[in-house]
């Protein structure tokens, strides 16, 4: 191993060790549920959301198999958070970064990618980012991060401070340490492959359920079991996917809940109306999901804890899923949505 190398794997520590342990928030619950629902605050890693931890993940991964050396490129296929912490996490090691990109990307996203030191190559159709990614590190012998395959991989899901025996670590004191529902999004899949390989081999009484947003391929996938299922282009940016990637592993996971887009989006508005907490739309759709879970717990009498995931800020989002202009564009009625989560919250039925 070079001196270089060496050195990279002391600085992705040493941001690991500075930034790994985010806040765990409780969210007000009527007390007589005896049900606890936490929040893992993500966004506060110093890019602003859960991909940060990924980056880091990707990037070592390449250390430390030989396929990233001083003055390797490092190529991604992304527009959304992942590019850009994959370029604050470029800068530090001292490499060049390029994010294959659509062209309809927005101007937000490229400029949060450029201030990093990145540099965003576009094409015209989403369709053609893996092998226009694929091309660009094969001319520059350069090193594709590929976060679609490689995600599920890159993180050790036995520990080693990952985003699972945080959440663990953090509950140990805690009237339920042990929670009866993670519930997390998919967008490459690594995240829930993380949550539910390390509650197998810890042997902890916990269920996987992961939600998706309208039309993408994740919960076909994992209903039927088949790979082969064609969706659409997800309007929660950061999870859900035209087709099920490599790094989603169905097997881990004990339920999937389909959520409406604009349900999301009611549910972010009314988490920052009820806690302060300004998230991205990913967390609206995790809030859903955890809802209908404390739903069927109440129901049936039970008590205990749920986890799920602030997964970034909602200052990304300012123009878009926080303007009553942008989501009327979209067709999207809140109302009905944001009418069932006061009633619920007040102790009403879930459905």
């Amino acid at each position: 191993m070079s001196d270089w190398v060496d050195a990279a794997i002391g600085k992705l520590e040493a941001d690991a060790n500075r930034s790994a342990d985010t806040h765990l928030h409780l969210f007000p619950l009527p007390a007589e549920w005896g049900i606890d629902l936490y929040l893992k605050d993500e966004s506060v890693h110093p890019t602003g959301s859960l991909k940060h931890r990924l980056a880091r993940s990707l990037i070592l991964y390449g250390l430390v198999n030989g396929r990233i050396h001083e003055n390797t490129t490092l190529v991604e296929a992304s527009s959304g958070s992942t590019a850009v912490s994959e370029a604050y996490f470029a800068r530090m090691l001292g490499l060049p970064f390029v994010t294959v990109v659509p062209r309809s990307t927005s101007q937000e996203k490229i400029d949060l990618i450029e201030f990093y030191g990145g540099r965003c190559h576009f094409v015209d159709h989403a369709s053609e980012l893996d092998a226009e990614a694929m091309r660009l590190a094969e001319g520059c012998t350069g090193h594709y991060l590929d976060q679609f395959t490689f995600a599920e991989r890159a993180t050790d899901w036995r520990g080693n401070n990952n985003i699972a025996e945080s959440v663990f670590s953090q509950l140990s004191r805690e009237r339920h340490p042990i929670p009866r529902w993670i519930v997390v999004g998919a967008g490459t899949g690594g995240t829930s492959a993380t949550f539910g390989r390390y509650v197998r081999y810890r042997r902890h009484d916990t269920q996987i359920a992961v939600v998706d947003p309208e039309g993408s391929a994740f919960y076909e996938g994992w209903r039927t079991g088949s790979s082969d299922i064609a969706g659409s282009p997800s309007r929660i940016e950061g999870i859900g996917r035209p087709r099920v990637e490599k790094s989603f592993v169905p097997g881990v996971i004990d339920e999937m809940i389909q959520v409406p887009d604009a349900a999301s989006v009611a549910a972010i508005r009314l988490l920052r109306e009820r806690t302060l907490h300004w998230a991205g739309g990913s967390t609206g759709t995790n809030l859903y999901g955890a809802f209908e879970v404390i739903a069927r717990m109440r129901d049936a009498g039970e008590t205990g804890s749920v986890v799920t995931l602030i997964c970034d800020s909602g200052i990304r989002y300012a123009a878009t899923y926080y303007s009553d202009d942008w989501v009327g564009a979209q067709g999207w009625d809140l109302t009905p949505h944001r009418e069932r989560f006061e009633r619920f919250l007040d102790g009403g039925a879930w459905a």
